[in-house]
């Protein structure tokens, strides 16, 4: 396993820069913590976005009548919402004292990769059993983002760390879009990859099946770069810690501590309260724009998902550009150049009318999507602590969790105060402005100077 580079060990770029260097993937370490991106974003994209829904709702939910789009799938979402909204701070802060993080990712890959590939196993009205798949696997995979991405202050310095994380996002784009793309074609064009079909059932949902199979081979197979290249951080123990400590006592303490201190780390929280406002209006946009679309427009789902396909396909080179961006005018800036562009989306998507029109929306989010949340994710690298970056980052996962819970309900409010659809995508544009606002008085420098200040502190006490 080879030796972590950290912000401390890093050795200046030269001056004229490759390509790979600007695009944040110029060492092998980076190049396979990005690979993990490849590997997740296809379960995020086919089992949580464009796939798995449809065949839960139509196979899965076959006899259970609309109680399975309005009931169990909700349910089931919101079940595992709950699952990493408690879990993860505290398996993070086990993770930092145990310097166990990658330890913890592989379990969260395994648990997520059987439980994805166990959903071939589904079959007409089996809701239950899809259900408890479709839980198992957002939580694993939602709780393997917190050591995943806790692993970026470890890995990248400062001046690199905005380009690390863009690069993870435009390279999971690609690859995810690449996946979906294949399914759906053996889904539409099933006797061309040689699947049966038209006769009976089982023979119908098999392309179906596979997919899922498909997903599962995929994350398991991509995630390997990451644990034979990217070395486990170092242990680093707190002032009034010692390493014989049972890790459920030292990491209930050191969160208590954390909440404690919490005005010494009061420019990261309010980042992060920043985060919860505009991720909010990105996630509406990301569940109900297509909810809007099919039923206040009437585009087809083949539409939907092709106006899917875009955002991923488009988000690939914008992705690279905000890392760039970020450079040039720093990642809170380039996040709040992102924010006013959602806000002429908003804008856009109560005037338009047709599935034209869906699709160029589709491309302005990709536009700005990938390289707004990965920035927030890098921004947010920089001022934690990096002996207590999968503390931190389970707080992040939690913040992430709950964005999109109040949008669609100021949606829906807006809808019936209104009495037309419009109304509704309108809306998000408060999330937008509030969230920008907010991140307009985050000061990073002090946000950052906090984070080192502690980190100097308990290497001296350890």
């Amino acid at each position: 396993m080879s030796q972590v580079l950290t912000p401390h060990t890093r050795a200046t770029p030269p001056s004229g820069r490759g390509l790979l260097d600007r695009l944040g993937l110029h060492r092998p370490e980076l190049r396979a913590w990005a690979m993990y991106d490849w590997a997740n974003s296809a379960m995020v994209l086919v089992i949580m976005t464009a796939v798995f829904p449809i065949y839960y709702g139509s196979v899965a939910g076959a006899g259970h009548g609309s109680a399975a789009e309005d009931v169990w799938y909700p349910l089931s979402k919101s079940l595992a919402t709950a699952i990493v909204a408690v879990f993860s701070p505290v398996l993070g802060s086990m993770a930092d004292y145990t310097a166990t993080r990658k330890r913890f990712l592989a379990t969260c890959v395994c648990v997520g990769v059987l439980s994805v590939a166990a959903m071939f196993m589904i079959g007409p009205g089996e809701i239950v059993l899809a259900s408890m798949m479709f839980v198992i696997a957002s939580g694993a995979v939602s709780l393997s983002f917190v050591f995943y991405e806790s692993l970026l202050p470890h890995i990248a310095a400062p001046d690199e760390v905005d380009r690390v994380s863009t690069a993870g996002y435009a390279v999971g784009y690609f690859g995810s879009g690449l996946l979906l793309i294949v399914i759906l074609l053996w889904i539409q064009k099933p006797e061309l990859f040689g699947f049966p079909s038209g006769v009976g059932p089982a023979e119908n949902s098999l392309p179906w099946r596979a997919a899922f199979l498909a997903v599962a081979i995929w994350w398991a197979l991509f995630s390997v770069p990451l644990f034979r290249t990217v070395g486990e951080p170092p242990r680093a123990l707190e002032a009034d810690e010692r390493a014989g400590q049972s890790p459920v006592r030292a990491a209930m303490a050191r969160l208590g501590e954390t909440f404690h201190e919490i005005r010494r780390f009061r420019q990261t929280f309010l980042l992060l309260l920043a985060f919860l406002l505009y991720n909010d209006g990105i996630n509406t946009i990301i569940t109900m724009a297509a909810i809007y679309g099919s039923q206040s427009l009437g585009i087809a789902h083949f539409h939907l998902i092709l106006a899917i396909l875009v955002v991923q396909f488009v988000g690939v080179p914008f992705a690279f550009l905000f890392g760039m961006l970020a450079e040039r005018i720093g990642a809170k800036r380039s996040i709040l150049v992102g924010l006013g562009a959602y806000c002429g989306i908003t804008v856009f998507g109560y005037f338009m009318t047709s599935a034209a029109h869906f699709y160029v929306l589709a491309g302005a989010v990709g536009v700005v999507q990938g390289g707004t949340q990965a920035l927030s994710r890098s921004l947010f690298a920089r001022m934690v602590p990096r002996h207590k970056s999968s503390e931190f980052f389970g707080f992040f996962s939690v913040f992430s969790k709950f964005a999109g819970i109040f949008g669609p309900i100021v949606w829906m409010s807006f809808v019936q105060l209104s009495g037309q659809p419009r109304g509704g995508i309108l809306s998000v544009i408060i999330f937008f402005i509030a969230g920008g606002a907010l991140l307009s008085f985050v000061n990073v420098a002090e946000g950052e100077r906090a984070a080192r200040a502690a980190e100097t502190k308990d290497a001296f006490a350890s």
